[in-house]
Parts: structure tokens; sequence; C-alpha cells
């Protein structure tokens, strides 16, 4: 009777956690979602075939007058002993369980955790594997993970950064800005890429030896916006050489000083540029 009220548990736990499982998917069509509710799923029936497994297991060894106070206790201290030897294992299964369940990574994301940061490849109980640009692998555990910064969740808006020399007009700069973002919205490789009109923040800052001007898009998909930010820069490059905006490079003056009468050699301004060293 115990063997066949365990088989029957097990069968209808089974069932339940299928029909959430078809349930969820449903409202969700996405494949990274189904994928993510799957793991779920799979983890939620394995869980209850181990709790009915035991319990089951127990009850029996006490029907046939096996006493199990001494396996209690035997498997009580080698529990113990056990979780003491495997706390980094525990942690990483509890930190995958709940990052499954709260939709922090999924496969295909952008992130960085734990210091490293790449395309996630595969999301497990146990790891992270991601693949960064130089195409080396990481294998990140989920215990190890603190904080969990997504680059590629719902949209992006890269930030771009431009300096132009001093000597320029701030407001033809950022009209040549929004001239190349409309240039490149047209486009119909781009445009669908591109969901809303370049934002212009205006003077970020100023520099050593330039004004910085900050604009940004907002990109769908967000994993586009690198190749958005780079297409968008090399055509504002062309266009700032075409009407002659200075895009500035280091200078360094140097200052001799004043003699006694209070004259002054005249100033010398000098281009840093790379140099080979003989």
């Amino acid at each position: 009777m115990i063997f066949a009220l365990a088989w029957i548990l097990q069968a209808a736990a089974n069932r339940l956690i299928r029909i959430f499982r078809r349930y969820m998917q449903a409202k969700a069509p996405s494949a990274d979602e189904q994928a993510r509710i799957q793991t779920l799923a799979r983890v939620f029936r394995n869980s209850a075939a181990i709790v009915i497994v035991i319990v089951a297991g127990t009850l029996i060894l006490g029907e046939l007058g096996i006493s199990i106070a001494p396996i209690l206790a035997t498997a009580g201290v080698a529990g113990v002993a056990i979780g003491f030897g495997a706390q980094s294992l525990i942690k990483d299964y509890f930190n995958g369980f709940f990052l499954l369940l709260e939709d922090q990574v999924r496969q295909g994301d952008v992130v960085e955790v734990a210091g490293k940061g790449g395309l996630v490849e595969e999301v497990t109980l146990r790891y992270v594997r991601l693949r960064d640009m130089d195409g080396h692998v990481h294998y990140v555990p989920n215990g190890e993970i603190k904080l969990v910064t997504n680059r590629t969740r719902g949209y992006a808006t890269p930030v771009i950064d431009v300096g132009v020399a001093y000597r320029e007009d701030i407001d033809e700069a950022l009209g040549l800005m929004r001239e190349a973002a409309a240039a490149l919205r047209a486009d119909a490789q781009w445009k669908d890429r591109i969901v809303e009109d370049l934002e212009v923040i205006g003077v970020e800052r100023w520099g050593d030896s330039a004004v910085v001007l900050r604009a940004r898009f907002k990109v769908v998909p967000p994993i586009q916006q690198w190749n958005v930010k780079r297409e968008y820069l090399r055509r504002l490059k062309k266009l700032f050489d075409a009407r002659g905006i200075e895009i500035p490079f280091p200078h360094l003056t140097v200052y001799a000083g004043q003699n006694k009468d209070g004259a002054a050699p005249p100033f010398h301004l000098l281009e840093t540029k790379p140099s080979k060293i003989e």
C-alpha cells in the first residue's frame, strides 16, 4: 500500500508539474522563456521524486521491522559531514535555482557576473558559461555571483561621447550629430534597430583638449547596441571631415619660463604623436 501510494503521488506530482509547465510556456512563447521554464520544471520534478522516495522508503523499512533509528542517526551524521564539505556546491545550486526562477540570466544574453563579462552560452543550476570578445570561455559558479549586470534585457541606450575642438560651433556640431543619426535611421539596414530619434543630451564636459558632446540611441534588440554605435561613429567621422569639424588630438604646450627682465620666449606647440624608440 505504501509503495502504491508513493507511485500515485509521484504520478500526480509529475502531472501537476507538467500542467504548470505547459501553462507557463503558453504564456511565454519565446524560446528563452520556454527553456527556463523547462529547467525549473525538471528541478521541481526531481525534488518531488527525492522527497517521495525518502518518505516511502522510511515507512516501508518500518513496516518490515527494520529499525530506522540507526539509519537516521547515521544519515544525520553523514549529512552534517557532507554539508560541511559541500557548502559551496549547495550554495551554487541554491543560487542557480533563484537565477532561473527570477529570470536574471538567459542563454544568449550579454552579462557581467563575478568580474567576467560575455555572451551567455549556457545556464545551469551549477554554473553560468560565458564566452568573451576574445573567444575565451568562462565557467562562473553560481555561488560566486553576487551581482548580475544584464546588458541585453528589453532595450539598450548606447551612449555616444564625441569630442570637438574648442574653436568649433557647438550648435553646428550637435546639428551634424542629429543629421548623421537621421541618415542612419533612414537606412533600410539599420532603421528597424533604432526605435527612437537620437536623444541629444548636450555638452557633457570640458576636456583637456576637446569639448565632449553626449547623445544616445534607443536600440531594440539590445544586443545590436554595439553595432549601431560603431556604424554611427563611422558615419559621424565622415560627416565631420566633410564639414570641416575638427576632432582634436592631444597637444602639449611647453613654457620655458621668464628671465630676470620679465621677458619670456615664445610658446611652442608640440603635437604628441606615436614615435618609434630606437
